[in-house]
């Protein structure tokens, strides 16, 4: 399957998770509009983006980018996750495989970005539990690495219960040679 040909669509008794689409733009304004959620954001190698969307043209042209580069670039997927309770986009989820020289070589990096009301332990671990099984296939990976800084105490926790490992390997930039520490990861288990 290639998940650039065809997104599928995971989803449990809270959960839908899904390509995003423009349509998402007002939900995931207040997402991306919030301060507390914001520093839980993963930017690293994003050209100093932050994802902060100030106004709700800049969530527009920004889910737009999103799309264009699952579209002609292929180069990640962003899903929107949907709570069903709720009815409405509470975060999106970055995936894309990554090739490099470092550590992080066959590997999935995985973002996760939510409105600081779901950034909470069970929550996380929900979305992780949904996500990770198809994504190791989704996307022909051998190990998932995921960011989470000394700070994040809920996203950590979550990450622990779902079987993840803090790396103390960085993250390297090839162009620049930056290394970005405070990664967590899970190896597909063989079968």
């Amino acid at each position: 399957m290639n998940i650039y040909e065809n997104c599928p669509i995971l989803q449990n008794d809270r959960l839908i998770i899904r390509l995003i689409e423009q349509n998402d733009t007002d939900d995931l304004m207040a997402v991306y509009h919030d301060k507390f959620a914001l520093p839980f954001f993963n930017s690293d190698n994003c050209n100093g983006s932050n994802f902060y969307c100030a106004v709700k043209e800049d969530m527009a042209n920004t889910i737009r980018f999103w799309l264009l580069e699952y579209h002609e670039n292929q180069g990640f997927v962003r899903f929107t996750i949907m709570d069903r309770k709720e009815e409405k986009a509470i975060g999106t989820i970055e995936m894309f495989r990554r090739e490099s020289e470092d550590y992080y070589n066959d590997c999935g990096l995985l973002r996760v970005d939510v409105g600081s009301g779901y950034e909470k332990a069970e929550m996380l671990y929900e979305i992780l539990s949904l996500i990770t099984e198809p994504f190791y296939d989704w996307f022909g990976c051998s190990m998932i690495a995921t960011k989470a800084p000394l700070y994040a105490i809920e996203r950590i926790e979550a990450l622990r219960k779902a079987g993840f490992s803090r790396s103390g390997e960085p993250l390297v930039n090839a162009q620049s040679n930056i290394a970005y520490y405070d990664y967590w990861i899970k190896k597909k288990e063989s079968v």
